[in-house]
């Protein structure tokens, strides 16, 4: 008959039987799988934030690149005016 490993948890290649772990261990094993679930969904933020902090640099850089551009048209307008 095969093992049932539905229980079995995996540290540094070792299997352990979930039920057979102190009340201890399994509220430490807890406390691991939150922390995994919760550094996973900062990295997802994490990500988010950067790539939305790419977009608005990257339109700050256009905006400046047509103010520049806007201000050398307008240099030049003038330049030919005065002339």
């Amino acid at each position: 008959m095969a093992k049932d490993t539905k229980n079995a948890i995996f540290i540094d290649n070792v299997e352990y039987d979930h039920d057979s772990l102190s009340d201890e261990q399994k509220v430490l094993f807890s406390h691991c799988l939150d922390l995994d679930r919760k550094i996973s969904s900062a990295q997802f933020n994490l990500d988010q934030l950067r790539i939305g902090k790419d977009a608005f640099f990257g339109m700050l850089k256009n905006s400046l690149i047509a103010s520049k551009a806007i201000a050398e048209a307008n240099q030049a307008e003038e330049v030919e005016t005065v002339q």
